[in-house]
């Protein structure tokens, strides 16, 4: 009797594991650190005109809070406003002025996300 409530108790501790573990992959739970809940940050407005569009592929985002952070450290960049889109695996920042992509490389890399590319399409004026 007792061997089949320990079974039904681990049962139960291993199906609240896989859907957990499921939503994690789907970007839909919560990890890093942080719950499922996050609160919604305000887009960055920029004091010039958009310049330029750069775009970013990386690695290792799984939830909003990955998200957020990305868009925080991109956002303290003088003339840079970010957005991230997880199911793309993709931050699209739009520049006022000239930033090296290093900058923003550097931005993205110190929180241990991995930058696998950066595009960048001009404005015409």
């Amino acid at each position: 009797m007792g061997t089949a409530i320990i079974i039904g108790i681990l049962a139960i501790i291993v199906v609240i594991a896989v859907i957990s573990s499921v939503k994690h992959m789907k970007g839909e739970g919560g990890c890093c650190g942080g719950g499922g809940n996050t609160v919604a940050e305000e887009k960055k407005t920029l004091d010039n005109p958009v310049i330029a569009v750069k775009t970013v592929d990386i690695e290792g985002m799984h939830c909003e809070n990955c998200k957020n952070s990305i868009e925080r450290s991109v956002n303290k960049i003088d003339g840079a406003s970010c957005q991230v889109n997880l199911k793309k695996k993709q931050a699209t920042i739009e520049v006022d002025r000239e930033i090296d992509d290093a900058d923003i490389r550097i931005a993205i890399e110190r929180l241990d996300f991995k930058v696998t590319g950066i595009t960048t399409n001009r404005r015409e004026e």
